[in-house]
């Protein structure tokens, strides 16, 4: 009997977001905030919970953001990696500075105390790698120009979170400087295994996945980013770094081949991951928290614009690929839920597991919606101020690539 209610609510699960799915590409935008609100009426104080497939629900969503990060990661050499990660370091400690101080100084303001200051500015600082995956997918702009530079900042964030995360663990559970020193020094060392693997063995990885027959190839290449990002996880480093950084590792036919094989998994597993979060929210813990997390969601948002904005400048992006960068940014997801989470189980302040709720589920839905009409409300902007400013006639030179079009101003300027 619990196999059948299973397959029922699961199968009403998948059925409802294809259908979602239709109606947002009908209107032409992301299909997210519509799996996150049929989350939340379908799970804990919703309309209709669903409990039989609680269980599979909540490891799909993990495995939809190690497909994700494994897909965005094939889009990219190690060599790219490396030369991102030597360029855009500036622009991670400027995202720190902008993102992490303003859920600190709001949790100074609540009275939560330094634990808890530390515990929200992490929440407020790192951008959710699984949306902005999909909605880059979903808009076409893997290949854009300022895609390196967004990558760039969610691999720093997601690496800092190796330093991160031990740290707060460390402070939740009061433990000892030496112990706790211990977690980070191997957290570091893990990380940085993989990356080096990743790097200098990369054509091996690829020659012992490869495969001619399609079948074999998927197993192998999932089973494998299934394993290091378990690894990864077990030993406190992201398992969306480890995915990633297989995804990095290999290159050539095996890259496209699986991005071939895996593009219907990742669809599958990624829709799956934005309902978990509404099915684990009861929508009557929101609204005693909604005016601060508004609050602190509004200023983050323009905060992470900002951030994405001077990254892209500094990297020599046009304006338009500026804006794309920050409003692409802006969403919050699975880490920012991961350290409010382990807040709440230590006890320490009972109102943060809510807040840190209402402000993830406003970012996941305004996120898409500031990736796409950033940039154009922007330029809409800019051209009410500058009313005189020339506008080009004449069709882009040849020369230039589509991405160097996308990326004029209206004055010609890249």
């Amino acid at each position: 009997m619990h196999s059948a209610v299973f397959l029922i609510e699961f199968g009403a699960i998948i059925l409802g977001l294809g259908l979602l799915g239709r109606v947002a590409g009908r209107f032409h935008f992301s299909p997210i905030p519509l799996y996150l609100l049929a989350g939340l009426a379908f799970g804990k104080g919703g309309l209709l919970p669903m409990g039989a497939s609680e269980e599979f629900v909540a490891i799909g969503a993990e495995i939809g953001v190690i497909l994700l990060l494994l897909m965005l990661g094939l889009e990219y050499t190690a060599s790219d990696l490396v030369s991102n990660l030597k360029t855009q370091y500036p622009a991670g400690l400027v995202d720190f500075a902008l993102n992490a101080v303003p859920g600190a100084v709001a949790a100074l303001l609540m009275g939560w105390g330094p634990v808890g200051a530390v515990v929200l500015a992490g929440v407020t600082w790192i951008s959710s790698s699984g949306v902005i995956a999909k909605v880059m997918g979903d808009l076409g702009r893997v290949g854009n120009r300022e895609t390196p530079v967004i990558l760039s900042i969610l691999v720093l964030e997601d690496l800092a979170m190796a330093v991160y995360l031990p740290i707060i663990t460390a402070l939740l559970a009061g433990v000892s400087l030496a112990a706790g020193s211990l977690t980070l020094a191997i957290a570091l060392g893990v990380a940085g295994a993989v990356l080096f693997v990743a790097v200098r063995y990369g054509r091996l990885i690829s020659r012992f996945v490869s495969s001619d027959d399609p079948e074999k190839l998927l197993l192998v290449v999932l089973g494998l980013t299934l394993l290091v990002a378990g690894i990864a996880q077990q030993l406190q480093v992201s398992a969306a770094v480890g995915a990633f950084l297989v995804g990095i590792a290999l290159s050539g036919e095996v890259a496209e081949g699986t991005h071939t094989l895996l593009s219907p998994l990742r669809d599958l597993f990624a829709a799956v991951f934005f309902v978990f979060f509404g099915l684990h929210t009861d929508p009557a813990s929101i609204p005693p928290v909604l005016l601060p997390a508004l609050a602190l969601a509004v200023v983050t948002a323009l905060t992470k614009i900002a951030t994405g904005y001077w990254a892209a400048k500094r990297a020599g992006i046009g304006v338009k690929g500026r804006w794309r960068a920050g409003g692409t940014l802006v969403a919050r997801g699975e880490f920012s839920i991961v350290i409010a989470g382990l807040a709440v189980t230590a006890g320490i302040e009972p109102a943060l597991g809510p807040l840190a709720t209402a402000y993830v589920l406003l970012l996941v839905v305004i996120g898409p919606l500031t990736a796409r009409y950033t940039e154009p409300v922007a330029a809409r902007i800019t051209r009410g101020r500058t009313p005189g400013a020339p506008v080009p006639t004449a069709l882009p030179s040849p020369a230039k690539s589509p991405e160097a079009a996308q990326d004029q101003d209206p004055a010609g300027r890249t």
